[in-house]
Formats: structure tokens, C-alpha cells, sequence
């Protein structure tokens, strides 16, 4: 496919997830003229004289590398146009230093291994992030960098390529909302931010306390991985607690008197009348 190609060159390097180990492929293959694979554990440079452009970068021969490598393969010279390729970023792969790159003097660092598009040093270094969103929590616009270097300096664009995100939405359920309501809620907030996307919702907030919602029955479109109910149930503590004051139901509310909205304690109190209210039978009264 790389060689169908009529102008570009391809350069290319193995990251932690395709190393190189003893027996792999990548020795084996016979690369097209115009795909240079750098192979080596240590930074070595391709020259590209039709483009006077230069790649600099070295790839993975185990999972993990904690050295920097980069610190001294400092660019030729050679070519007009010198880029560093590099693939890392954290202290187990690679890890990256901003100062270190910008002060070696390539035009541009083209980084990988960040899914996230994420511009390292404006105008000469940027992960251009996975094409495709590759898991759930893989959010946010994907796609690559069209960039361009002339003798006036780099300048880059973020191109979204991305046929669809996952996207993560709370939810604020109301108290008087039914499950069918709330279906309503959620096919909407989908028609809103697109049927293409795909959803992991959080539901949040207070629904009446004899309703327990069907979550099985919201995927209107056949497009929501997940939906989480942090949903707390709206009892009317106070007339709770005078139906039942003479019991452990009582007792138990009782103890969460000065128990504010939101605090861990509240949302015990709110645990433990649930638990109880669920085993009554006819021993309680409810609200």
C-alpha cells in the first residue's frame, strides 16, 4: 500500500506495542524504495534528497525504555528540513522532555504513542493522537497533522478525522422524572451531540424513591456502551422519621441528623433507609 504511493516518503518507527524482537518481521520485509523503516535501539537519520528533508528517530527493541535516547542526536545539518521522530512520552516509554527536544533544533518533533492530540511545543512538536478513538475512554476529536515547513519556519493544523467519539455525559435526573422520561432525556441529549457518537452516561442527582429505572431500555439507538445510576433516592427524611420514630428505622435516621446534601454521610443515610426500606415488609411506614 506504501509503495502505491507516487510522491510521499514513508518513514517509520516500531513503538512499544510492535517492538522489535528477535525473529521479527520487520527484518525480514522487503520495504518499498520509497518507506524508510529506522530500525536501530539508537537514533539514526534517513535523507530524503528530493524533498532536502531528513528524519531523525530510533524504535522499540523491548517494551518499555526509560532513557531519554534523544539527548544527543542532534540533526546533520545536511538537509534543509530536519525532523525528529519519536515515540513516548511517559517515565516507563521514551519519556520526553520539552526543553531537551526544543533545544536540539529539528524543525518539527512528530510524536506518537499519546492517543489525545496534544500540541507539545507550539509550532515545532505534536502528538497527532489515533486516528479512531480506540476505547471507551478514549474521548475527544481525533485525527492527524497537516503541517507544512518552509525556510520561514513549521506551521501545523489538527485535521479531525474520526467517523465517530465516545462521548461522556452526566445526566442531572429530577425527583419527578419516570424511567420513560428519562429515556426521553437521553435520546435527546444523543440526537443533540450526534447518533454517530457512542455514550457512556453518569446519572446523577434524586428520583422518587419507588422507581428504579430500566437502564436496559435507553439504548434508543444502539449506541451507549454504558450508563451508571448514581441516582440517590428523594426520601422526605422528616416525615420519615415521624412514622417510624419508635423503631430502627427511626433510630437510624436519627443518627444522620446534621448529615448535609452531598457528604459521604448523607449518602449513607441514604444507603442504609434504602436497605431497610427494601427488607419493611410491614414493620415501616414510608413517606
Amino acid at each position: 500500500m506504501f509503495g502505491s504511493l507516487s510522491y510521499t516518503e514513508v518513514v517509520m518507527i516500531a513503538g512499544n506495542h510492535d517492538y522489535i524482537k528477535p525473529g521479527a518481521y520487520y527484518g525480514r520485509f522487503d520495504w518499498e524504495p520509497n518507506v524508510h523503516m529506522l530500525a536501530g535501539k539508537e537514533p539514526s537519520e534517513v535523507q530524503i534528497p528530493k524533498l532536502k528533508t531528513s528524519v531523525c528517530g530510533c524504535s522499540y527493541h523491548e517494551r518499555k525504555i526509560t532513557e531519554t535516547l534523544y539527548d544527543k542526536a542532534l540533526p546533520s545539518g545536511e538537509m534543509d528540513y530536519e525532523i525528529l521522530l519519536l515515540h513516548g512520552g511517559d517515565k516507563e516509554h521514551l519519556p520526553i522532555d520539552k526543553a531537551k527536544i526544543e533545544k536540539l533544533g529539528y524543525d518539527y518533533t512528530a510524536l506518537g504513542h499519546i492517543h489525545k492530540p496534544t500540541c507539545l511545543i507550539p509550532g515545532k512538536a505534536a502528538y497527532a493522537g489515533a486516528l479512531e478513538p480506540t476505547d471507551i475512554n478514549d474521548t475527544g476529536k481525533h485525527g492527524y497533522i497537516r503541517g507544512e515547513i518552509t525556510k520561514e519556519g513549521c506551521r501545523f493544523t489538527f485535521v479531525p478525522f474520526a467517523t465517530r467519539e465516545y462521548v461522556h455525559l452526566a445526566l442531572n435526573v429530577k425527583v419527578e422524572m419516570s424511567g420513560f422520561s428519562l429515556r426521553n432525556v437521553i435520546q435527546k441529549t444523543i440526537e443533540e451531540n450526534g447518533k454517530e457518537n457512542i455514550y457512556k452516561f453518569l446519572l446523577k442527582g434524586y428520583r422518587d424513591p419507588e422507581i428504579r429505572f430500566d437502564l436496559t431500555q435507553m439504548d434508543v439507538y444502539g449506541n451507549i456502551a454504558e450508563i451508571t445510576d448514581e441516582t440517590k433516592p428523594a426520601y422526605d427524611f422528616e416525615k420519615l422519621y415521624e412514622k417510624n420514630k419508635d423503631n430502627l428505622l427511626g433510630s437510624y435516621i436519627a443518627s444522620f441528623a446534621n448529615a448535609e446534601k452531598d457528604s459521604m454521610e448523607y449518602e449513607a443515610l441514604c444507603a442504609g433507609v434504602l436497605a431497610l426500606m427494601e427488607t419493611k415488609g410491614e414493620s415501616y411506614e414510608d413517606s
